[in-house]
């Protein structure tokens, strides 16, 4: 089995902010993510009203120096003054060359 690695940038935020951060991640070249709702509590305290809606999870797998750029942006954009958090996890993927992109 041929295993590529890669890196997984998890995003999770508001949902106020789902179709901002897609875009981003679709313009540096992603072609495609995983999107669920979420809820929890964090350093802000639980968000679940009806109006805001629950959180939104945005996955996607990357190279290295691609999920550098999604978390330099999405941090530089909205990390001071909205509930944003991001992480990279590094896993080994079956056909990867798929998500390696352009």
């Amino acid at each position: 089995m041929d295993l590529k690695e890669l890196t997984l940038v998890t995003i999770i935020t508001e949902r106020l902010l789902r179709d901002d951060i897609i875009d981003i991640i679709k313009g540096l070249g992603v072609t495609g993510y995983t999107l669920s709702d979420t809820t929890g509590e964090g350093s802000r305290g639980i968000r679940a009203s009806d109006w805001e809606g629950k959180n939104v999870k945005i996955e996607v797998i990357v190279t290295e120096e691609r999920a550098d750029k999604i978390i330099e942006k999405i941090s530089g954009d909205y990390f001071e003054n909205y509930a944003v958090v991001a992480y990279t996890q590094q896993v080994k993927v079956v056909r990867g060359q798929k998500y390696i992109g352009d």
